[in-house]
């Protein structure tokens, strides 16, 4: 499937997000616990309490990441044409990260800040079940604008691709009110993932109301759409989404996926991993495989699957952003699609 103006789209998807570089390393149970941690939560800190828990964290690996910009990274990796819009500052942090979107294919113009919050950084600290337990400090990010918008950029994407989390913050929200609007008189797809089940706690009523009113294609995963929907079984929530949005993508861990559109629905066996040694990103690699075979005319069906084997990928390492080359999975699943 393939939205009609893919011929004049000059730009697969643009990606919104927070521009966060990733501060990756190992942790026992026993300091999650001894530090205080929301274990597997995502956790907004200021940038006090990031020096401390810096400090704290064993051996790391700094890598650009952000939930949408590792997706529109992956994307790019995938062969297809992206563009990213994010915050950074002119310090040593902000330029790690325009080095390496950039490096990764990805168009990345947005102005470094000469002044203000530093440039944003979250620490991962990986348990040995892999799983992760996020602290984000959004520093430079929280400053992400309506100016920050281009509007011409907007217009020339087949889809534009935010996350959640920006509703963290007014300015970034309205951002994103802008980029709707832009999207929608140009006939373009408007995508959204709902980031976090915390995330959507905070914003329930406006997430219900955005995606019902402005988003074509929602990404979310087990919790968070039952979160959305306030219901206890995942079946009553994929109900309520197929009456709200032109198709949602749903991810379920190891039970796979769902994907639904109108009256189809393709459940997606999950790809086992070589291994599994960090979960971080494994959503936003799925987000990155769906929307990649979406905008090159692959059908639902093969969007999910090339999801699911970018997730898998994604999880046999650590970090969210691939050191393996991922084109190879884009040319498996195009090749076999109906």
């Amino acid at each position: 499937m393939q939205s009609d103006t893919k011929n004049r789209a000059d730009i697969d998807v643009l990606g919104i997000g927070n521009a966060i570089v990733d501060v990756v390393s190992q942790a026992e149970e026993a300091l999650i616990g001894e530090l205080g941690l929301e274990r597997g939560a995502m956790t907004l800190i200021d940038e006090a309490r990031s020096e401390e828990l810096y400090a704290r964290m064993g051996p790391g690996r700094e890598v650009s990441g952000g939930s949408c910009g590792n997706s529109i990274a992956a994307i790019a990796a995938m062969g297809g044409s992206t563009a990213f819009i994010g915050r950074v500052k002119d310090d040593q942090l902000g330029r790690i990260f325009a080095h390496d979107i950039r490096a990764a294919g990805v168009a990345f113009a947005s102005a470094p800040a000469a002044d203000g919050p530093a440039t944003a950084r979250c620490l991962v600290f990986v348990t040995p079940d892999a799983q992760r337990t996020m602290q984000t400090y959004l520093g430079a990010c929280v400053d992400l604008g309506p100016e920050d918008v281009d509007e011409a950029l907007v217009a020339s994407a087949e889809v534009t691709y935010f996350e959640g989390y920006l509703y963290d913050k007014p300015a970034a929200k309205a951002a994103c009110r802008k980029a709707a609007e832009i999207c929608h008189e140009n006939g373009r797809l408007l995508a959204l993932t709902m980031s976090d089940p915390f995330c959507v706690d905070r914003w329930r009523g406006e997430f219900r109301e955005l995606v019902k009113n402005e988003v074509d294609i929602l990404f979310a995963n087990e919790a968070e759409i039952m979160s959305l929907y306030q219901v206890d079984e995942f079946d009553e929530a994929l109900q309520a989404v197929r009456q709200d949005v032109g198709f949602a993508a749903l991810t379920r861990g190891p039970k796979g996926s769902v994907v639904v559109k109108d009256q189809e629905v393709h459940v997606i066996d999950a790809v086992p991993p070589s291994r599994v040694l960090d979960t971080t990103g494994a959503g936003d690699l799925y987000a990155a495989g769906f929307l990649r075979g979406l905008t090159a005319g692959l059908d639902l069906a093969s969007c999910g699957h090339l999801g699911s084997a970018a997730a898998a990928a994604i999880i046999g390492q650590y970090g969210a952003r691939s050191i393996e080359p991922l084109l190879p999975l884009y040319e498996v699943v195009a090749s076999q699609r109906r």
